[in-house]
């Protein structure tokens, strides 16, 4: 086998076996972050906030700056910004909807584009049936302390009862046919059109895209009665069955 003038042996055939690397592509899943203005005192205290509410999903995460929604206002330091963004616990692996001037910043901080996809918050649920019913996962057994279950693209459906200390996420809406003692997280996507069902409410919290509420705030004469929890313009609400 013979040399280029560049000194590099050109490839003819090889295994798979024994190839040093194998490049494919995938389709991933990744979580956008949208950045409307980051020099807001109350960004961080706020993110941290969110986080904190399903701490084992969002660990470690990649997720992607949608940083539509600076405006005009001048990039800030994306260097540092990315630095305290990852001491919460989420990795920026990229940006989207950036104009130019953000473009260049998140170059300098590694930042590359991602495409555009569609935004899940601006589709009402029942234009999309077939998507909802397609991620349905429904668990016959109880969910424990210490457990997470996530309901990807579509609805969550618990039979049994969910313990103190387990966590439910969907991008949908989550429906327990037992007592919810546990966390449970609907429209985790950002679908604000996304309900909680649960036969026996007893919560630690429950939130519906983004907004939440803790055990302290629920209304005591709903524990341990059928409710829903929805969405009602900027606020969770809580409704007897």
């Amino acid at each position: 086998m013979g040399i280029d003038e560049q000194g590099v042996r050109p490839i003819t055939s090889i295994t798979e076996e024994a190839a040093p690397f194998q490049l494919r592509a995938a389709s991933l899943t990744l979580l956008t972050l949208k950045v409307v203005n980051p020099a807001d005192p109350e960004f961080f205290p706020r993110l941290a906030t969110m986080l904190s509410l399903a701490p084992g999903f969002y660990r470690n995460a990649p997720i992607v700056l949608d940083l539509s929604g600076t405006g005009l206002r001048p990039p800030c330091d994306l260097v540092e910004f990315c630095v305290r963004i990852k001491e919460l616990g989420i990795v920026p692996v990229g940006i989207q909807r950036a104009n130019a001037a953000w473009e260049r910043a998140a170059a300098l901080a590694g930042l590359p584009p991602f495409p555009t996809g569609r935004a899940t918050d601006a589709q009402p649920i029942a234009k999309e049936p077939s998507k909802a019913a397609s991620g349905t996962r429904i668990l016959a057994e109880p969910v424990r302390s210490g457990q997470q279950v996530y309901a990807h693209k579509g609805d969550l459906i618990v039979l049994g009862a969910v313990s103190h200390g387990a966590e439910l996420l969907a991008d949908g809406h989550i429906h327990v046919y037992g007592p919810l003692r546990g966390r449970a997280l609907a429209g985790m996507s950002g679908d604000k059109s996304a309900r909680i069902f649960c036969r026996a409410f007893d919560a630690e919290l429950v939130s519906v895209a983004g907004l939440y509420m803790v055990s302290e705030q629920l209304e005591p004469t709903l524990i341990g009665k059928p409710v829903q929890i929805c969405v009602d313009g900027e606020a969770l609400v809580q409704q007897a069955l």
